[in-house]
């Protein structure tokens, strides 16, 4: 018996229009009032804090080509986004996201498969009931679907909105982990430039030092000082050769850091071009001012807090997916096809055959499973939303940090190179007096004493401004888009060598 053709249709078209609505509770961004304050914190030592943006770019517009234009820093850069082990981990937990969203995506519809079949079977004379063999055939051709979930209660879509949630939040989170590289890799280039500034500095006084004890030596030797005061003096070379101790020390150590992020060793011939545009107190490594904006700004420009946001509706999408399992379920297998005995008859008139074979779940009595399931989906819900509001609270924290202090930094470096200067210049001063003498040793080795504090500060705090910088530009969403045009190796001071 032929099977009507709108039939034949319906058998394959009914369960996507059977298909149905999610269950889940209809998602609204928390409200931030509470969380995050309508305008940066004011303090009366701190300057007012513009929240102007425009005709400025954000930070989270601002490419790190843009902010960083240092070429030396602009190549690890380049090397740590190509080599970084967590940026690595990152992008294939995006991929796998992608990948479990489309098996999600695919349960919505149905499988439908094409199945030929072929069955030979000889029957011995001793079974026949004619006395003599018989073979039979059949043949059949079919097209169908097995065991396809009907989402009337949208037990599936809420599970397939629950992996896109999850997915989207992955995709910010690798956003988030480059923010946090770029910034890592900026901050750990400061961080070595400066303890090299300071083994520099250090090893040059300590030259300068062991000259000047060597001469108060001879002194000594020919009554013209105390046994004291070469004694201070022998102090405070071996303070200085415990300085460059430490300082050789840290540069190593600021080395293998940043070794560490680039995901490759630094050899010798990338390790002198990095070394020839100076040190931190070169042009070369000054960052722009950013605009602040709003404090709510934060909540669309910070990958994380997009992240956390998604990670919410992922798990209030998992809700409804615990609501639809109370409901029944609907299950089809269907199929349409021809069958004969034989190859030259599949197709012949009264071959076709059809399946419809709909099958109902009912749950009567579960021990308080589903209750219990859909229990532990709102408080993960609640916990989700909980982290996020902490994020959103962590992130104002660090913006305001960062900000107070860039407010600070300036007039406290000012201050303190101006401090440095005249330290130096007392020093000068009580030297000369010394070699005349006018003043004695004691006074000029503690002048000597706070000039050398007062460059050590100096250089730590060129640093410590710099790296807030750093901080700033991350905590304001900069660093996810590279900016800029690439240079032209002809057009740097020099080029990083293959490795």
């Amino acid at each position: 018996m032929n099977v009507p053709a709108n039939r034949r249709r319906l058998a394959l078209l009914l369960p996507v229009l059977l298909a149905g609505c999610t269950m889940a509770p209809d998602y609204q961004r928390p409200a931030a009032d509470g969380i995050v304050e309508p305008a940066w914190p004011k303090s009366g030592t701190v300057k007012p804090v513009s929240t102007d943006t425009a005709g400025k770019p954000t930070a989270d517009l601002i490419g790190w080509r843009d902010f960083y234009t240092d070429p030396r820093l602009q190549r690890l850069i380049e090397r740590s986004l190509a080599n970084n082990g967590d940026l690595r981990v990152a992008v294939l937990n995006v991929a796998r996201a992608r990948a479990q969203y489309q098996i999600s995506d695919s349960l919505l519809f149905p499988t439908v498969d094409g199945v030929a079949s072929a069955d030979i079977e000889k029957t011995p004379k001793t079974l026949s009931q004619t006395g003599s063999p018989v073979t039979s055939h059949a043949y059949s051709l079919s097209l169908g679907t097995t065991s396809y979930e009907l989402d009337l209660f949208g037990r599936v879509r809420s599970l397939k909105d629950q992996a896109l949630h999850a997915y989207l939040a992955l995709q910010e989170t690798q956003t988030s982990v480059q923010i946090t590289l770029v910034s890592e890799v900026a901050g750990a280039w400061f961080t070595w430039l400066a303890d090299r500034d300071l083994l520099r500095f250090n090893t040059e006084s300590l030259a300068t030092q062991r000259q000047s004890v060597d001469a108060l030596r001879q002194s000594r030797k020919q009554g013209v000082i105390s046994e004291l005061s070469l004694r201070d003096a022998e102090a405070l070379l071996h303070s200085s050769e415990a300085d460059v101790a430490q300082a050789t020390r840290q540069v190593a150590q600021s080395r293998n850091a940043l070794e560490q992020l680039l995901g490759e060793p630094l050899t010798p011939e990338v390790e002198v071009f990095l070394t020839q545009g100076g040190g931190l107190a070169t042009s070369s490594v000054s960052l722009p001012q950013l605009p602040p904006g709003l404090p709510s700004d934060l909540l669309t420009r910070r990958p994380d807090l997009r992240a956390a946001e998604q990670t919410l509706q992922a798990y209030n999408a998992n809700i409804g997916a615990a609501r639809a399992a109370f409901f029944p379920s609907v299950t089809l297998t269907a199929a349409v096809g021809t069958g004969a005995n034989g190859m030259s008859g599949l197709f012949a008139k009264g071959s076709g055959l059809w399946q419809f074979a709909p099958e109902i779940r009912l749950p009567i009595f579960d021990g308080g499973v589903n209750a219990a399931n859909l229990k532990v989906s709102k408080i993960d819900r609640d916990i989700a939303l909980t982290q996020y509001k902490q994020t959103i609270q962590t992130a104002f924290r660090e913006t305001a940090d960062a900000l107070a202090a860039r407010a600070t930094y300036e007039d406290q470096l000012r201050a303190t190179e101006q401090e440095a200067k005249d330290a130096e210049e007392s020093y000068n001063l009580s030297l000369l007096r010394f070699h005349n003498g006018i003043d004695t040793l004691l006074n000029t080795l503690t002048r000597q004493r706070t000039f050398l504090a007062a460059q050590q500060t100096a250089i730590n705090l060129r640093l410590a401004r710099l790296q807030n910088l750093v901080t700033l530009y991350r905590v304001l969403g900069g660093g996810w888009q590279e900016g800029g045009k690439k240079e032209a190796e002809s057009q740097a001071e020099g080029t990083l060598p293959s490795q």
